[in-house]
């Protein structure tokens, strides 16, 4: 669910928040995003000091109510919101910087839809076991960063990721104090194909609970296969998750390895709700 304040006038508690994201008893969503003017949000002054240009900061929470770093699909149908809605003009090899809590993110046209530079990624450190529910085994989990925090978990076939019930919180050991995605992948057979790597996933989000796509999610997942798999690894993978197909790509910069997400963006309905 996406509103637009750009005065930052509108102030929801966690529990309104939850509430309408609620897929029952209100307008339903992984989560809450609130588009609101760098300027007219606390946060948007360090956005504004990274980068003058990122008028727009996508204020973003769960479907719990609690607030979160990024959103890696959401920040694609974020961009698609304000183009439509004339908030933002977006031309072919031009680029939009949005801000996030987890910093500028910058968002460009491409064939399947849009494309976000995520950023730096890094090996966080955090790696954990996991347990999750009808998985009889814990595993181990790598830890991963691409603005917001996630735990990357390999099964041995599409049965085990099939298998896994998401509906129960995985539980990490040692706990990590924030929280984290957990990511469930499995790879194609063959892994690679044309230069392209190829993964299925499942993840539950912290915060939302298993969800059909997890835009960030898949480019972790996609981060910790090209680990495993070592020097020679593809750049360029497709991740399959329930939701459909995301585009991930790695690529060097300036300041270090930068991680993409692309894919389609979709506004499906518009309408007025009073609180």
């Amino acid at each position: 669910m996406l509103f637009a304040d750009p005065d930052g006038s509108v102030d929801l508690s966690a529990k309104q928040l939850a509430a309408l994201a609620d897929r029952h008893f209100g307008v339903g969503g992984d989560g809450v995003l609130r588009a609101v003017r760098s300027a007219n949000i606390p946060e948007g002054a360090a956005i504004l000091e990274e980068d003058p240009h990122a008028e727009w900061f996508m204020d973003y929470h769960n479907s719990d109510g609690s607030v979160a770093e990024m959103c890696g699909n959401g920040i694609r149908v974020f961009a698609r919101y304000l183009i439509d809605n004339g908030l933002a003009e977006l031309n072919p090899g031009d680029t939009l910087p949005i801000g996030t809590r987890g910093g500028v993110r910058d968002v460009q046209m491409n064939l399947s839809g849009f494309q976000v530079d995520l950023g730096r990624w890094r090996l966080d450190g955090n790696d954990a076991t996991v347990h999750a529910r009808d998985l009889p085994v814990a595993r181990p989990g790598l830890g991963i960063n691409v603005g917001n925090p996630h735990v990357v978990v390999a099964l041995a076939s599409e049965e085990e990721l099939d298998a896994a019930d998401l509906t129960v919180i995985p539980v990490l050991d040692p706990v990590q104090p924030e929280g984290a995605n957990v990511e469930f992948v499995v790879p194609a057979d063959p892994l690679v194909k044309d230069g392209v790597g190829y993964i299925r996933m499942r993840v539950h989000e912290r915060g939302s609970g298993e969800t059909l796509s997890c835009g960030t999610g898949a480019a972790a997942a996609a981060l910790a296969v090209r680990h495993w798999a070592g020097e020679g690894a593809p750049n360029q993978w497709r991740v399959e998750v329930p939701g459909g197909t995301l585009g991930v790509r790695v690529f060097l910069t300036e300041d270090g390895e930068h991680v993409a997400l692309s894919g389609p963006a979709e506004l499906v309905y518009s309408g007025a709700l009073e609180i």
